[in-house]
């Protein structure tokens, strides 16, 4: 998975990135609850874990902020903190935290709940890739062959990973770092346009246009969203 980590304190930053990256995570971090804002406007993660007491913004001011984007709601939001008072927990939790941790974290139990929040949502680390059958279009990962209206789809083996990652995530914002980092396994900082040339090729190659029920949506500066189309919600 792709995870947001607010934490202003080094050890306790170094014990939560120990315990994230050994269960096979990439993890972003911040110190500053307003530099985090600042990222979530162009790139996206699968799941935010938030320390209450942060520079800039606390982590229940970005969690407030978060619920207020329209295009972030869903994100799921884990705060892992010193703070045990039973306030804060009811107030992180009515305003729309999916759970609450108090330090120190066990890690097990910690990879736990965070599989839990994010279970309703897609992520990179999905080492059982099921088949996935959405409106015409069906994917194998394991042959790796995509079918659209029973009529195979030429692929690439990275351009049908691309596909299964967008029809995977139906509906939802993606980053170009995000793409890049799933799909790729590159870093953010890698200056390329590997997924808009790509993005242009699944788009044509397997009929993402609205006559057949999706769009392939770009948004400038940030992403792509795969989403069915009006038409096809209203069936």
């Amino acid at each position: 998975m792709r995870v947001a980590l607010l934490e202003d304190g080094r050890i306790d930053a170094e014990v939560l990135m120990n315990c994230l990256t050994h269960a096979g995570h990439t993890v972003h971090l911040f110190t500053n609850g307003t530099d985090l804002t600042t990222e979530l406007r162009h790139e996206s993660f699968d799941i935010l874990i938030l320390d209450l007491n942060t520079p800039g913004m606390n982590g229940l001011q970005v969690l407030q902020w978060v619920k207020g984007q329209s295009n972030l709601q869903a994100l799921p939001i884990l705060f892992v903190t010193a703070e045990e008072r039973e306030s804060n927990v009811v107030e992180a939790l009515t305003h729309g935290a999916d759970d609450y941790l108090v330090k120190p974290i066990r890690c097990a139990e910690f990879l736990a709940r965070i599989q839990v929040a994010v279970r309703r949502t897609s992520s990179c680390a999905n080492p059982t890739r099921n088949a996935l059958h959405v409106e015409g279009w069906d994917f194998d990962p394991h042959s790796k062959r995509a079918h659209f209206q029973n009529s195979e789809i030429l692929l690439s083996s990275k351009e049908f990973d691309l596909a299964y990652f967008l029809f995977s995530n139906l509906g939802r914002l993606l980053s170009r770092g995000h793409l890049l980092e799933c799909v790729w396994g590159m870093s953010v900082s890698v200056p390329t346009r590997t997924v808009d040339t790509h993005i242009s090729k699944v788009r044509t190659q397997c009929h993402l246009f609205p006559e057949n029920g999706v769009r392939l949506v770009s948004i400038y500066g940030y992403g792509y969203c795969l989403e069915l189309t009006q038409h096809k919600e209203a069936n």
